[in-house]
């Protein structure tokens, strides 16, 4: 059961960047992001409450889950969202791996844990890898703005998530389960985006490509409602260290996706940056010794 609940939460979110790409074009990202979390908030809300499982929350408390849903489930996918205009989505994956990275520093700074001398290793190793995966764009006579607004971009993301990985911890500890949180968070996040539409203008265009509307629904019904679950019954099962792990394979199965459907090319320099970035992933989670 663990091996599978691991497979699934690595080979859906491994393949959601792809998904992602997929949505872009015909509709304007904002309204796609507003899309896939209010329609994933539209089935946990209800899903969870018949199931008996959507525990009350203290008003007072509801300020930090809104925090969690800028975080978590809006402004983080508006940066991947755009990134994936200007890179291909298996790099922002990569860059998103990095979250482990981030969120050893923010755990230090906003919780004061320790940070171990493995993270300035992993550190360093995530860096030389994006340096390599990135070196045929930022080698040249002339540095591609694109591709640096991608990687800001991501990085960018990347830093919302880790964010949302420290108010979700402190959610955790006032005592309101992943599972509540995550669906009025979710909420909270397609009201927030509702509303950002309304100021900037932005329209709510309906897609017209199939392609579009099967993309949107593995991003609601498996990348955020599915997944979720999942993750979180291996976090139950196995610790949060160790279910982090599954966050070290993403990029692979990330950048063969884009390979497939975005003419991603694998090169050796492709193929050393990749290894440096996962090997400090690995890095970071590997056991201590006794």
């Amino acid at each position: 059961m663990t091996l599978a609940l691991f497979a699934a939460t690595v080979l859906i979110w491994g393949t959601t960047w792809i998904a992602i790409a997929f949505q872009l074009g015909e509709v304007p990202v904002l309204t796609s992001v507003f899309y896939r979390f209010a329609l994933a908030a539209l089935l946990m809300l209800p899903g969870l409450a018949l199931a008996g499982r959507l525990v009350p929350v203290a008003l007072r408390q509801h300020r930090f889950i809104l925090l969690q849903g800028i975080c978590l489930f809006s402004m983080n996918f508006i940066c991947f969202y755009n990134a994936t205009r200007f890179i291909p989505s298996g790099l922002v994956s990569v860059i998103f791996s990095l979250a482990t990275i981030y969120n050893a520093v923010n755990a230090r700074l906003i919780f004061g844990d320790r940070v171990h001398p493995r993270a300035v290793w992993a550190t360093l190793l995530g860096a030389a890898g994006l340096v390599l995966l990135f070196a045929p764009d930022l080698m040249g006579h002339e540095i591609d703005r694109d591709t640096l607004k991608g990687m800001g971009l991501a990085a960018l993301g990347t830093l919302f998530f880790s964010f949302g990985n420290m108010v979700s911890r402190r959610n955790s500890s006032a005592g309101i389960p992943p599972l509540t949180a995550n669906a009025w968070g979710m909420a909270y996040g397609a009201l927030i985006l509702l509303a950002i539409m309304g100021a900037t203008g932005t329209p709510m265009v309906m897609p017209d490509s199939a392609r579009y509307v099967w993309a949107l629904v593995y991003l609601s019904v498996a990348g955020s409602v599915v997944a979720f679950t999942t993750y979180l019954m291996l976090v139950a099962r196995i610790g949060t260290a160790k279910a982090a792990y599954a966050t070290v394979c993403f990029p692979v199965i990330a950048l063969i996706a884009s390979g497939l459907w975005e003419g991603f090319v694998w090169t050796p320099l492709v193929v050393a940056g990749l290894g440096l970035t996962l090997a400090g992933n690995a890095v970071m989670f590997a056991p201590r010794r006794a």
